[in-house]
Formats: C-alpha cells, structure tokens, sequence
C-alpha cells in the first residue's frame, strides 16, 4: 500500500532554553546546516553556540508561540489534516529535528500497512541544508529500520505551474488592499560555498549573477539558480513591475560569505531609497516559522521603519491554504494511480 510522509523543519518542543538547547544542537550538528569537519563542529557548536543561543532563541520562539503550540508545527498538522481529505492513502507528518522525528512518522505508516512511501520535503527549493538533509536522513532512517519500505522523493518543486500559480494567487491576496512602493522576496540565506558543494558540474556555479541564467545541470540543486526562478515566475505571472520586487537572502551566521543581498541590509537601503510601503514574501517556506513571523514580520518591520519607511507587509506563507492544499493532493494522487511525479 501506498502513503505519504510529508517532512517539514521541525520545533522546540516549548519555547524555553531547556526545550530549544537539544533542538538547536541536533539542527546546528547536522553536517548539511554546518558543513564543517566533526571537531571543529562540536567546537563551534557546543562550545561557543549552544552557550548563549538557547536563551535568546527562546525568547524570539517566545514572541510567536501559540496557544496551540508552535507555529509551524501546528500548521504542519493543519496542512497534513485537510490533505488526508483529499486523498485515500495514509499521511503521515515527521519533522527534520526534534520530537516529532522521521521515524516516527515512518513507524506510522508502516503499522497503517504502507510498504510504498512518497516522501515530501517541505521546501520548493534544492539546499544542503533544507531539502537535501531531509532526503538524506530519510534513506538513512528506512535504511536501517524499515529495510522493506520502498521510498521515493518529491523533487524541489520551485517551478511547477501549480506551485507558481497558488503562490502567486496567494500573494495576490496578501496585497489586496496594500498599496506597495516595492515587493522584497526574502529567502532563506546559506554559505556561498553550499552552492558550490552542490555543483554537480564543480565548475558552473560562480555566484555571479550570470550563472544562474546559462542553463546547466547545475540547476537542480542549485540553490540561488532556484530561488531567483521562483520569483521571476511570480513576478511574471501577477505581472509585477521589474523595478518594483528584488531578491534577497535573510538568516545567516557570521564569518563566512553567504548569499547577498542579505535581507535586513535591504531594508534599510529600500526606506533610503524613498520606498515607504514595503511588502515582503518569504517563499523559501511553505509554513510560516520563527524565521518568517519574528525575523520578517516583527523585526523586519522594525528595521525597515527606524530606516524611515513607513507602511510594512508581511505575506503569510501558504500554510494550510486550501488551494495548496489541493495542489499537493493532486500531485500525490498523480503518484498514487501512475507513478508519476508531476514536479
């Protein structure tokens, strides 16, 4: 029988030091998030990081934390629920990090009958540290515990016309009554050497803004090719001024270069530039989390203001939406009755 593990990020289990210390500290561990030798890792990590980031993380998990739990999780089990509705296979939910574990979810499915799983990460786009850990770990996991679970994966679905089009309705719909003077697309930042690392060709990725437009092999783990992709589909499908949306990259640790614009530099260039009323999507997600409510929408309104604009939007992400809802049924029952992955 068939069914579908749906895989997202993951969540403290509260929003208190004690909860998000062993969160962050199997999230920064992973060798696809901090891609650095295991010593100095645990160094970096456990040494220096997991002494002060617990308290402050928890705070900012503490700004957004709802009484059903946390945000992204509860969205997760919304979204997981109205598919269930749509289609006659199991589903089950696991997370990257924390409690609600792969394995978990991959025990559910098994005792339900599942011998036959489609896996789906969560993210549009291709990253080490997003989409391919999760595939990564999710081989591991039926590797060494359900040996006879058959897995396949959703590719990164950053393109699809079905993709494209609910998330572009959706910004629609956010910018219904905002008159904006410009639209940021913020995505998720990594290193500039993960777009490297993934360059199955080693040498196409250069970075600098011509290679992502000479088509190559390289894009389909490219990271920076695909975010840049997504937003000019959008933009071409709501017909969106060019000189009104731009690209940039949020979220990202010192030290090393990471993909640039970085977001909250942009905020303060954009107010300088005269723009007063910003709308800002953050498309690398498809549920909105602490980096979408507390770093966009509560301390990117802060940044962008004391810059001197004045009007600041914050799009939701797709969450539970209806319409998406109805794309990931159609794309897993397209699985289901011939074998198809239509991303």
């Amino acid at each position: 029988m068939k069914g579908i593990l749906l895989v997202n990020l993951g969540s403290p289990d509260s929003p208190t030091a004690k909860d998000v210390k062993p969160y962050l500290d199997e999230f920064l561990m992973d060798e696809r998030v901090i891609d650095v030798p295991l010593l100095l890792r645990n160094l970096l990590v456990r040494g220096i990081i997991l002494q002060t980031r617990p308290k402050k993380s928890a705070k900012a998990y503490a700004k957004i934390w709802w009484k059903e739990g946390s945000p992204l999780v509860v969205l997760s089990e919304r979204f997981s629920e109205k598919l269930r509705k749509h289609t006659d296979m199991p589903v089950a939910l696991g997370m990257r990090y924390g409690t609600m574990s792969i394995q978990k979810a991959m025990q559910e499915l098994k005792e339900q009958g599942v011998d036959d799983v489609l896996l789906v990460p969560l993210y549009p786009h291709y990253a080490m540290s997003s989409y391919e850990t999760v595939v990564v770990k999710a081989m591991e996991v039926q590797q060494k515990h359900f040996p006879g679970l058959k897995l396949t994966t959703l590719p990164a679905f950053y393109k699809s016309s079905d993709y494209i089009k609910v998330l572009s309705e959706s910004i629609a719909e956010g910018l219904k009554d905002f008159e904006y003077d410009h639209i940021l697309f913020s995505y998720h930042g990594i290193p500039e050497r993960h777009i490297r690392k993934s360059d199955p060709t080693s040498y196409h990725c250069k970075i600098d803004g011509s290679c992502c437009k000479v088509n190559s092999v390289a894009h389909h783990t490219c990271y920076r090719h695909q975010v840049y992709e997504t937003t000019e589909l959008v933009k071409a499908y709501l017909g969106l001024p060019e000189e009104k949306v731009s690209t940039s990259f949020q979220s990202r640790l010192a030290g090393d270069p990471w993909l640039k614009p970085y977001t909250d530099y942009e905020f303060e260039r954009l107010a300088k530039e005269g723009k007063k009323r910003l709308a800002v999507v953050t498309a690398a997600f498809v549920s909105d989390c602490l980096e979408t409510l507390e770093e966009i929408a509560m301390e990117g309104k802060e940044q962008f203001e004391e810059a001197g604009g004045e009007h600041y939007k914050h799009i939701p992400c797709l969450n539970d939406n209806e319409a998406w809802v109805a794309v990931m049924a159609k794309w897993v029952n397209e699985w289901q009755q011939n074998e198809v992955l239509p991303v």
